[in-house]
This record gives structure tokens, sequence and C-alpha cells, in this order.
């Protein structure tokens, strides 16, 4: 029904994926190769066709989307008052991150993790604490006892959870979230949930909310979500931000409405309503064609000195190198200048990410055979 094997032209529209060198394949930041759902389209050059684009408020229709996709969708009922508007999920992350904590406290993070969390952290002078995935036979697992070494130190005040988890691809389960909210709530510590790539997931493959596990994982934690990453429109800078403990909301409303990052643009608000009412059958689609992208490059990279990590969520694929490298930023800068492919070296999202790098699937199949090519020709050379 939707047609997601037209490869589109990125180059000259200012983005920060395709503003590379000619010959060059970026497949790097998690920004799809697929235009928005036509519903999206449609709903955007309404709002531009009205011609007049002053300040915007969040209209009803945002919380009713919102509350009705979790609900439908995953299973979890949440209510207006708990719901907050933000211009993302990262501004919203630094926000908290400066309510929520002190100057010096430790914000938790179980690593290798999305880079952009110690961004929010330490640039407001607080410490990113460690607790490292184990990691064995191409998957991973929560070290609970580190874990709980991390929580219990007196200086740790937050954590934040990545779920489903980037860049591994992980579906935390029941069990593993009930586990991390009873230690928080234990230490006293506070859980930002990222569920940004929760819509991104393999079929028969449901995401578990943080929220939805427990009343004690309701009541510590604030969750993070978007339709961003399953629509594609990361530009529009649209999140929710979903706090049911009414003494965190506070903090965490003031506190985005003091950052001025609670307002939304002329097109996010409506971007999202669309997305959520109308746009479940083209992510349907967009989910069964993500998974072939997921199973065809992990046989192609079978010829490859690499082994990859089997993913159940994101359009992300972790790669493990530890055959030919300790260092992915040495393996990633020798792929982009001899074959021009653009991935991501896992060193930057710590943990054990030295030996690893990431690549982005979310692309036309062409365009991934040729991502593919590059990688296992580069890999190669590199090796010898």
């Amino acid at each position: 029904m939707f047609d997601f094997d037209n490869v589109p032209n990125r180059r000259g529209t200012s983005s920060l994926k395709w503003d590379v060198k000619d010959g060059e394949l970026p497949m790097w930041v998690a920004d799809m190769d697929f235009p928005a759902p036509p519903c999206i389209r449609d709903a955007v050059i309404k709002r531009a066709e009205h011609g007049i684009f002053g300040y915007n408020v969040v209209p009803e229709e945002w919380y009713d989307s919102v509350i009705n996709w979790w609900s439908s969708r995953h299973g979890i009922r949440y209510e207006k008052e708990w719901l907050q508007f933000s211009t993302g999920i990262v501004p919203a992350i630094s926000s908290m991150i400066k309510r929520l904590c002190n100057v010096g406290d430790n914000v938790v993070v179980l690593t290798p993790v999305y880079d952009i969390f110690f961004h929010s952290i330490e640039n407001f002078g607080r410490h990113t604490l460690e607790s490292k995935l184990r990691y064995k036979d191409g998957r991973y697992d929560i070290d609970f006892d580190d874990l709980e070494r991390a929580l219990s130190d007196p200086l740790s005040t937050v954590m934040i959870l990545c779920n489903p988890h980037n860049p591994i691809g992980k579906i935390w389960n029941r069990s593993e979230l009930d586990s991390i909210g009873k230690l928080c709530y234990k230490y006293g510590v506070t859980v930002i949930s990222d569920e940004i790539h929760c819509d991104i997931t393999t079929p028969g493959k449901e995401y578990t909310p943080f929220a939805a596990v427990s009343d004690v994982c309701r009541d510590i934690s604030v969750t993070c979500v978007s339709a961003s990453k399953a629509f594609n429109i990361a530009g529009l800078q649209s999140a929710a931000v979903i706090v049911p403990n009414p003494t965190l909301r506070n903090k965490v409303v003031r506190g985005l409405n003091s950052d001025e990052v609670a307002e939304p643009n002329c097109f996010a608000a409506q971007a999202t309503i669309a997305a959520f009412d109308n746009g479940g059958p083209w992510l349907d689609e967009l989910n069964e064609y993500i998974v072939e992208n997921k199973r065809y490059a992990a046989e192609r990279l079978k010829d490859a000195p690499v082994q990859t990590v089997k993913s159940e969520a994101t359009y992300l694929m972790w790669i493990d190198c530890s055959e030919i490298t300790d260092n992915a930023e040495k393996l990633a800068d020798h792929l982009r200048k001899t074959t021009g492919l653009y991935i991501s070296a896992g060193n930057q999202y710590r943990g054990n990410g030295n030996t690893f790098v990431r690549m982005n699937l979310a692309c036309p199949r062409k365009t991934l055979s040729d991502g593919l090519d590059r990688f296992i020709r580069g890999t190669k050379s590199y090796k010898k």
C-alpha cells in the first residue's frame, strides 16, 4: 500500500544527515530516509495554506491523540493532566536534569546508550554513573548487582532509562523493568524513561511502558514519548512528557516552562495528531519493511568480519567489530575515507561500545544494499 522503495534525494535540503560530500552515504543519525506518511503531509500542508503562523497553544486534540494511541496501541491509559507538551525529548531531559538533581549528583545510565544523555547530564555539572550491560554471545542483559551498586550511591538521584534501548535495540521485559523500579524506589532514585523508539518494534514484539509495570514504577517516573522517530518528523519538534505523580509533575512542568521548551510551533501538534490518529497502517507497513531490512543486513554481513546483535526494536543495527578493532572510531574513520560510508562509532555510547559501530537501516533496500557493499568492502580492507 505504501512505497518504501522509492529513493528520495535529500541533498540540498539543509539535512543534518545528508549535508555530506558527494559520493558519501550517511547511515548514522537516527533519521529515516522515508517521507512521512501522507496523513501527516496533508495536515502540514493544510496548516501551511492558512498562511498565518503566529503563536500557538496545545489543542485538546493533541492530548486525545496521545492518550488514545498509548491506550489502544500499548495498553496503558494516561490521564490528560499527566501530559505536558515539549519541543523535544532531549530538551525535556536536559530541563529535568536541572530540576530533579543537584550539581555534583550522579545520574545512572545503562551503557552503551544514546550518547546525548551524557551531554544532558554533564553539561549541567552532574556526573554520569555507568552500569555497564553484560554482553555475551551477541546479546545484552542487565547486571542487577552492578545496577544496585550504582543506584545505592548516596549521590545517585536520577536514572535515565532507554526503553526500548538505543543502540542495542533491546526491548526490556516487564520483569526487568519491575526490578529496575524496585531498586530505584529502594534508593530514592527518580526514573526518566525515554521511550521514543517504542513504536519501531519487530511485529509481535510489543514494548512495555515503564509506568505500566506497577504503581511504584508509575509514581517514581517521568515518561518521554514522541511521534518523531516512528513517523520521521523530528524536525517538527514535538514530544510529550508524562508525569503521573503530582509532586514530581509540578517540578517538571515548572522546569519545562522556565526553559521555554513547552510551546508548540505551528505544525508540531497538527503533525502529531495526524500521526497518532491516522498513521497506524503506515507504521505497521514500515515495521514490516524495517524487519526485512534487518534480516537482509544480517544475512549480507555474514560476509564481513563482524557479528550483528539481535535487535527487537529501533531501525538501528549494533554491529560487533571486535574481531578487527579495539577502537571503533578508527574503523568508522576508515570506512568513511575509503568507501564514503558514514556510520556511528560505538565509542560515543560508552560501555563496551569501543568495538562496535551503529548503522541506520531505515532506508530503501537499494540504499541499504549500497551501504552494506561499502561496509563489507571497508571492513575487509581494514582487517588487512
